[in-house]
């Protein structure tokens, strides 16, 4: 999946957001890069209302949010 600059890249729950560092080639030179955190947007319940929000998998898999029908 393919970011746009409007779209949200923290997660609801944990604010996960992407990290940033260099990515190292064999000789040595530096280049930044992105590790961006897997986001989806899904329907959540939040304070009893059904709201459509960006979660991080693993806020998904661990049962963090309850996910609206």
């Amino acid at each position: 999946m393919v970011y746009s600059p409007i779209m949200s890249k923290r997660c609801f729950v944990c604010e996960k957001k992407p990290g940033t560092g260099h990515k190292i080639s064999h000789s040595h030179i530096k280049t930044k890069r992105k590790w961006m955190p897997n986001i989806q947007k899904i329907k959540i319940l939040v304070e009893g209302e059904k709201r459509r929000e960006y979660v991080c998998t693993k806020c998904l898999k661990a049962g963090k949010v309850v996910k609206a029908i």
